[in-house]
């Protein structure tokens, strides 16, 4: 205890030691609504700050829509405001010195319990930085489930899969897992390839001339009918292999980035597989013959 702390209590034990009771409970009343007072000011000063900084955010995000950064960013500042304003103040001085003067305490913490929250963050850092997907990209994780990116916070990443269901990622597994992003770059068009089985007396080139056709005339999709017969290059239909009860016919489907892969295999396929049923191109599936022998 300082000097200044032992003048201030002799001060006050020589002012309540000869008051009457009453004036010692009003004074610690108004010292107790006094301190209520100040203290919801005190809040209503950091939800005030809270209230702000959503406001800018908010009005960034009209401007230049929701981001992974500015998600980050956003969280970064919440979590900074709340220790600040919050946790520090309310925990006065032990929890000041407890944290940041002590090594022992400091190397505790962030080698055991803050280790996987500190290793999140710093990743959630850099992926906001780096960018290899934003909020609203369309992504593949490493077991093969399809989602659209939602959100991401200082812990974890949320994708919104195709079936509505979320998976709550975090920023560190993330970060190290293999993603394709079929939002990445997306005024690139994207392309499938498709194939298709006819029978083994089926015409060649007239089923080739039937899928080509299909698909250029598909709105959903890119492709020119440009096919010329001297001239190899501007095939669009190949004739790729010989299986066992079917010639495969293959094709590349070229089609916008903004079109789900989902729906161009719905459009491409039905369409195919009744094109080449009104044309009586045979579509050939396994069949077992059974011979019975009379004993």
């Amino acid at each position: 205890m300082n000097q200044d702390q032992d003048n201030w209590k002799k001060i006050l034990e020589a002012l309540f030691e000869n008051a009457p009771t009453e004036v010692v409970w009003g004074l610690i009343g108004a010292a107790a609504v006094t301190a209520v007072i100040l203290f919801v000011l005190y809040l209503g000063f950091v939800f005030l700050l809270l209230k702000i900084k959503r406001k800018i955010i908010g009005s960034i995000e009209k401007k230049k829509g929701k981001t992974l950064t500015l998600q980050f960013i956003e969280k970064m500042i919440t979590f900074a405001m709340i220790v600040l304003f919050i946790v520090l103040p309310l925990g006065g001085d032990k929890i000041a010195n407890s944290l940041l003067g002590s090594t022992a305490v400091v190397a505790a913490v962030v080698g055991f319990a803050a280790q996987e929250a500190i290793r999140n963050m710093f990743a959630g850092l850099q992926i906001s930085l780096y960018k290899p997907f934003d909020i609203g990209s369309r992504v593949e994780l490493e077991d093969g489930s399809t989602g659209i990116v939602e959100n991401m916070t200082l812990r974890h990443i949320v994708v919104c899969l195709l079936d509505s269901t979320r998976a709550i990622i975090p920023n560190s597994k993330f970060d190290e897992m293999k993603i394709i992003n079929y939002s990445y770059e997306a005024d690139v068009p994207r392309a499938a390839v498709f194939k298709y089985p006819i029978g083994y007396d089926s015409d060649i080139q007239k089923a080739k001339d039937i899928i080509r056709k299909t698909i250029c005339d598909c709105p959903l999709t890119l492709n020119e009918d440009k096919y010329d017969e001297n001239e190899p290059n501007s095939r669009m239909v190949y004739f790729l292999e010989v299986q066992d009860s079917a010639l495969i016919m293959g094709a590349t489907v070229k089609f916008p980035a903004n079109v789900r892969s989902e729906v161009i295999k719905d459009e491409i396929n039905t369409s195919v597989f009744n094109a080449l049923k009104e044309n009586g191109i045979e579509i050939p599936f396994n069949q077992l013959d059974v011979h019975m022998k009379n004993v």
